[in-house]
């Protein structure tokens, strides 16, 4: 995998035994992946990547099914997921739901236990998003087909944070050694709970910046810290940008709050903006999984280091990886 400009230039398909390590297997936590791991769906993403850029038509998952089940609104994750899947040749089907519309049978009562053993008779593969923690884990239970998880509440994220370790890849050139802050809501953000797990594995420095009562939740930063990752907590946003090589910004998010009032107090502590950039180390990328809301200006947006809709974009090719690579597809 070579990488010039933040463009793939040289992307060779991995191993064929490397290419089993995700057979078979859900993705549920990014606790589950091993550096290798990890190294193989970079490797594939990439491959993807020039394939699409060259012009190719994909067949790699012709006459497969995946199930598109979210259960909470989506945009860039459902949309990426569907677009992996067409480019790898397969077929979608979708149930695409929030709280005002319904289209499912779980509007009937029925379980997403129940949900899930029926849609497993209909696809491939299943990729599902729920508003309830650990619910990608009651799915896993009811599926014989392997189950990706796309957000399940407030806990993990882990295709989101495999596009966010391949768009720092794209970006600096390489992980090892790089001081990453994660700024914004980490007690409700899934994202950074699964990219504080995948950055455990490249020797990074991590900066954590949240309002008080929005800390990263104490386990995870135990188990990161167990693995021997360097964890700092503090209140300096301008201080934690001038010493950082990525910022990864995420939003105050507002559904996760019983009390708008709590949220309303919290909502513009920390905002990135021109001044931030201006003071920032000399390089540095910032990140956002979006969507955003005011925690990143726009006049933010004409920096050359802002990767946050060309990260949006990366989920393509890393979810066409994660698909053919649990189905045993790559060609």
């Amino acid at each position: 995998m070579e990488i010039k400009n933040k463009v793939i230039v040289q992307a060779a398909k991995p191993a064929e035994a490397r290419l089993a390590l995700l057979k078979g297997k859900d993705i549920l936590s990014a606790a589950q992946f091993s550096k290798d791991e990890i190294d193989v769906v970079m490797e594939t993403a990439a491959y993807y990547e020039k394939k699409v850029k060259d012009g190719e038509v994909l067949k790699d998952m012709e006459g497969k099914v995946m199930a598109s089940l979210f259960f909470e609104p989506s945009t860039r994750t459902r949309l990426s997921f569907e677009t992996a899947m067409n480019r790898l040749g397969g077929s979608v089907i979708t149930v695409a739901e929030s709280a005002k519309v319904q289209t499912s049978s779980t509007a009937k009562g029925e379980t997403l236990y129940d949900s899930i053993k029926v849609v497993d008779l209909y696809a491939d593969v299943i990729v599902v998003r729920s508003p309830q923690k650990g619910a990608a884990d009651e799915a896993a239970l009811a599926a014989d087909n392997p189950v990706l998880n796309s957000g399940d509440g407030a806990g993990e994220h882990p295709t989101q944070a495999m596009l966010d370790i391949y768009t720092i890849l794209k970006e600096r050139g390489d992980l090892s050694g790089l001081t990453v802050t994660l700024l914004g809501d980490l007690k409700h953000g899934r994202t950074v709970h699964s990219l504080i797990r995948l950055l455990s594995h490249f020797g990074c420095r991590i900066i954590l910046v949240a309002p008080d009562q929005l800390k990263m939740p104490a386990e995870i930063v135990a188990d990161v810290e167990k693995l021997g990752v360097k964890v700092e907590q503090t209140d300096n946003l301008q201080q934690a940008a001038a010493e950082s090589d990525v910022l990864y910004v995420t939003r105050i998010q507002k559904e996760r709050f019983e009390d708008l009032a709590e949220y309303e107090k919290v909502k513009d502590d920390f905002i990135v903006d021109d001044k931030i950039v201006k003071a920032a180390k000399s390089g540095i990328v910032i990140m956002h999984p979006l969507p955003r809301v005011n925690e990143i200006t726009v006049d933010v947006d004409s920096y050359e280091g802002a990767a946050y809709f060309r990260q949006a974009g990366n989920g393509v090719p890393v979810r066409m990886a994660l698909l053919a690579l649990v189905k045993g597809c790559v060609r």
